[in-house]
């Protein structure tokens, strides 16, 4: 006689498909959601595009020119969609093209599945052709990363490599296939993976946190905020306006925290870190209170450690246990997701409001706005700058757009100038420092969110590093707006050398090549912008049109980025000039 157990066991049978593991790779991916890979086909990975082939109706793949754009188009797709981003690639130098892209991710936090081929398991460890350890290569980048041999494990492994990029603090996962496991067969059945042992995405709520987190609130004459992009990945931007509202606490944000809360928030009182706003780098150093609310202390964001808010006592809301006491010791660990805990803490938060500690930023926004952004806003020489061209971008776009950004001088103008209305609307590379990032991630961020503007702001130095995406771009269509801002320097090296190496501009001079001619062979529309009364109209045709559209700035050769936190100094030591 039959027993219950058995009975629920066979009405519970996952049914299985016979297919080839290659196969059984598409079908994990479409039954995680995705409809949209980057990549660049090879020989180890040929019998998964040979599937893919199959499936074009509901898989669509983007051809990038290169691994690398591959990643970054990947990671701009999940920073705007919220969604996790695939790249795919094939073994040797496909594989280790991604290494760049997948240290961007991990650093940034950014959920990204990469998929690469690998020679037969048993030509491993032989040196054969397109042969390399990508396992052992990205240990150190990747939130995880696995070898499959056998064509049976393919599902499970790519359930947990979806569950491990999302959850808790999101990252980068790459799992290798060898040849003869894309080959090889299996009855295939997926299900998503909920739950790996031993790993905790989210650490739990301590109640007797948040009860002293808001006692120490709740009595702070001079507290202050600082957010990153953890508000934005919790998707908890509604409760952090509802939690410095109420508190009424002046908040400032790191680079990859910008757009949580929109630019003209009464209580957002602008950037934190080396080329942040002068109000809250000075006020860091004399705050009661610091709550910093899912950010990592970077030395960027810090300076000097050693004299970092010493007076205040430290709230560090965080996901992560491993960002705990890391840089910055805590007074009180917040930990949980934030979306929760924000909103665990905002009933034990009294109203409060501190207008003459908010007026302290104010005041410090008007010598800032004097000495520095004046003029870069509105230059009075006869020359372009950085600043003006974001102004005009903010007046088209009315801080609607997405806005892509390289790494360099341009980065951090457009951190500081951009305007914005709504989150994930700003995408840079942020830990990493990767140039090359902005082209490629700018196609990703327009597919992740095809119904947004797009805006890349690119330096000259970095457009190079990864210009061969024009052919992405001109292949797919993709309606991106591309801004490189000309100075025929690598700007930011230039200004360090200018500044402490006594003008010693070594190899930081570019010799440019003429960047219309080049977009025109790719059938882009562009113009060429040396003087200011061409400036607005370039910019309204640019954003205006349908099509993707390439827009040169010639700007000032030896502008500066001001205010800036010398290397090592306090943040105290903030420079307006």
């Amino acid at each position: 006689m039959e027993t219950q157990t058995q009975t629920i066991k066979k009405e519970t049978k996952v049914l299985t498909e016979r297919m080839t593991g290659a196969e059984s790779v598409i079908r994990c991916l479409l039954e995680e959601g995705v409809d949209l890979i980057y990549g660049y086909p090879g020989g180890a990975i040929m019998p998964v595009y040979d599937e893919l082939y199959k499936y074009q109706d509901q898989l669509h793949h983007v051809l990038t020119r290169h691994e690398q754009g591959a990643t970054h188009a990947a990671q701009g797709y999940a920073r705007t969609s919220g969604k996790v981003g695939v790249a795919i690639a094939t073994s040797g130098p496909g594989a280790t093209n991604f290494v760049t892209g997948i240290a961007d991710a991990q650093i940034d936090s950014t959920p990204m599945v990469c998929i690469t081929g690998q020679v037969a398991s048993h030509l491993l460890g032989s040196d054969a052709f397109q042969e390399t350890d990508i396992i052992g290569i990205s240990t150190p980048i990747t939130k995880w990363n696995h070898q499959v041999t056998k064509a049976e494990d393919i599902p499970a492994v790519l359930a947990k490599a979806f569950y491990i990029a999302r959850s808790g603090r999101p990252g980068p996962v790459l799992i290798d296939i060898t040849k003869d496991a894309q080959f090889g067969e299996l009855d295939f059945a997926y299900e998503k993976c909920k739950g790996v042992r031993s790993y905790k995405p989210v650490p739990k709520t301590d109640p007797k946190s948040l009860k002293e987190a808001a006692k120490l609130i709740n009595k702070a004459k001079k507290p202050m905020i600082v957010f990153g992009q953890g508000v934005i990945l919790g998707e908890a931007e509604e409760e952090l306006k509802n939690f410095i509202e109420k508190a009424g606490i002046p908040s400032a944000w790191t680079i990859l925290g910008l757009s949580a809360l929109p630019t003209k928030h009464p209580l957002n009182v602008g950037m934190v870190g080396m080329h942040g706003n002068y109000g809250p780098n000075k006020l860091t150093n004399e705050c009661d209170l610091l709550l910093a609310i899912g950010m990592r202390f970077d030395d960027r964001v810090t300076g000097n450690l050693a004299t970092y808010a010493k007076q205040a006592k430290i709230i560090h809301f965080e996901i992560d246990p491993a960002e705990i006491n890391k840089n910055v010791k805590a007074d009180i660990a917040v930990m949980g997701d934030v979306k929760d805990t924000l909103k665990q803490i905002l009933p034990l938060v009294e109203p409060n409001a501190h207008d003459a500690w908010l007026q302290q930023y104010k005041d410090h926004d008007t010598i800032e706005y004097n000495k520095v952004v004046k003029e870069e806003l509105y230059p009075s020489n006869e020359g372009l700058s950085m600043g003006e061209v974001l102004r005009g971008i903010n007046e088209e776009t009315k801080g609607d757009a997405v806005i892509v950004s390289d790494v360099g001088q341009h980065q951090m103008m457009a951190c500081r100038y951009a305007e914005f209305t709504k989150s994930k609307s700003n995408v840079t590379s942020g830990g990493l420092g990767t140039m090359g990032f902005a082209l490629p991630a700018a196609i990703g961020a327009k597919m992740g969110a095809p119904d947004r503007e797009v805006v890349a702001i690119i330096g000259d130095g970095g457009y190079q590093m990864t210009i061969q995406e024009l052919g992405t771009i001109f292949q797919t269509k993709v309606p991106v707006k591309i801004v490189v801002l000309n100075n025929g320097f690598l700007g930011m090296v230039r200004q360090w050398q200018q500044l402490f190496f006594d003008k010693r501009y070594a190899s930081t001079e570019m010799v440019n090549p003429d960047f219309i001619k080049i977009a025109e062979g790719y059938h882009i529309k562009s113009t060429r912008v040396t003087k200011r009364e061409n400036l607005q109209e370039a910019i309204a045709e640019m954003i205006a049109s349908k099509e993707a559209y390439f827009l040169e700035v010639c700007v000032e050769k030896e502008n500066n980025v001001f205010p800036m936190i010398p290397t090592g100094a306090s943040v105290s030591d903030v420079r307006l000039e």
